[in-house]
């Protein structure tokens, strides 16, 4: 067996006062966190499936002049097997579980409830109308879509309160609504589908199946529920949904969930998105069954990522955030003109060193829009360390 380690969080900390990485499952499959020396980093980085363990000891030593028996190394393959972090029959039998348990239940269980915001109904609409209380003087926006951010609300709060206070007549007035969310464990360019409802402390937010079944027949059943099991623990589509909820007044509508993956593929290849055809499948089926019904159209997804925290050599300072902030105006700019295609090659042209991780969910919502503009409703930029040194920049925009 050649072991493969699995895409998986993995955190540089302090353990015992040694350095170390913390090692951790993004899909939860299990709440286990492993803690390895960090002297171990090149054993992980040698994990990808193309060595045996007599090979793995040889490029250890070769490489990282590291000496290791095999005894040795199987016991690390074998800790990481148990923790489910390796690409093997134990991470299989896992997902084939819980996608099973997922399919039986009545609906999706709102992961970061209890979290990143009360589980408690009650307390959770006094904790979003203190959010909504702090804006004033926003004139309501009549129209189909928006964008909306997806980190946690008590760093985004107000961005989240601006742009859903201004939409909120025509969440109310929607019959259904289209959520692209930020798949954050997403493979290239997927765009994953589920039949299963969503819920929120309010209650279910019915999943419109059939909207569900013509974007699966149009890009085939397998591609469409590949990475299905994202949905469990992914936030992106649950923190948009719980402020829909509310802000119609705990009133159910149906809504279609995407999880949408990565488009770094488009940035670094000559391919791009406006010619993929599984992309544009989906959006025509979206379109024909959407037809004729009051649809809103929802992006989650954040802007820019900087800092030492998303892989940046250098802090972010006072001249870094406002160089920052003119970039992501420009960006914003070209969503409030509606110009997907704008939107996506000026991150092109500066292959997304920003990591705005709401490249999929925004250019899926402005082209779905078709013929729209915007204006924006909130902006910030959200620290992302305890030192300043890494920020998160984040945006509403509301869409006719």
């Amino acid at each position: 067996m050649n072991p493969r380690l699995r895409p998986i969080h993995i955190v540089p900390m302090v353990h015992q006062g040694q350095p170390a990485l913390m090692l951790r499952d993004p899909l939860r499959l299990t709440d286990h966190v492993m803690v390895v020396p960090q002297q171990l980093g090149p054993v992980l980085a040698m994990l990808d499936g193309t060595r045996n363990l007599d090979e793995l000891r040889a490029s250890l030593m070769v490489r990282a002049g590291m000496r290791a028996t095999n005894g040795e190394l199987q016991q690390i393959v074998d800790q990481l097997d148990r923790a489910l972090l390796l690409h093997s029959q134990r991470f299989l039998d896992a997902c084939d579980t819980a996608l099973t348990e997922y399919h039986r239940a009545p609906y999706r269980e709102p992961s970061s409830a209890g979290s990143s915001y009360p589980s408690d109904p009650a307390d959770l609409a006094v904790m979003l109308d203190e959010y909504l209380d702090d804006i004033t003087d926003v004139t309501p926006f009549a129209g189909r879509g928006l964008v909306s951010p997806h980190i946690d609300f008590e760093r985004g709060g107000q961005v989240y309160a601006e742009i859903w206070q201004k939409m909120a007549e025509a969440a109310r007035k929607a019959e259904i609504a289209v959520v692209f969310g930020t798949d954050h464990n997403g493979g290239q360019g997927m765009l994953t589908l589920t039949r299963q409802n969503y819920a929120t402390p309010y209650g279910i937010l019915p999943t419109a199946t059939g909207v569900v079944d013509a974007m699966a027949d149009a890009i085939g059943p397998e591609l469409a529920f590949e990475e299905e099991l994202h949905h469990i623990g992914e936030h992106s589509i649950e923190l948009a949904a719980v402020w829909l909820h509310h802000v119609r007044d705990r009133q159910p509508i149906e809504l279609v969930p995407i999880l949408t993956g990565s488009f770094h593929h488009f940035i670094n290849t000559p391919f791009e998105p406006s010619t993929d055809p599984t992309i544009s499948a989906a959006l025509q089926a979206l379109e024909r069954t959407l037809d004729g019904r009051k649809a809103l159209i929802v992006a989650a997804g954040d802007l820019a990522h900087v800092g030492p925290a998303f892989g940046d050599e250098v802090p972010v300072d006072f001249a870094g955030r406002a160089r920052l902030a003119a970039d992501d105006n420009a960006l914003m700019a070209t969503i409030c003109a509606g110009d997907a295609e704008a939107f996506y090659r000026k991150l092109e042209a500066e292959h997304d060193r920003r990591n705005v991780c709401g490249l999929a969910p925004v250019y899926l919502t402005l082209r779905l829009l078709g013929d729209t503009s915007g204006e924006c409703a909130g902006y910030d930029r959200c620290p992302a360390d305890q030192n300043g040194a890494s920020w998160v920049s984040i945006c509403g925009v509301a869409l006719k």
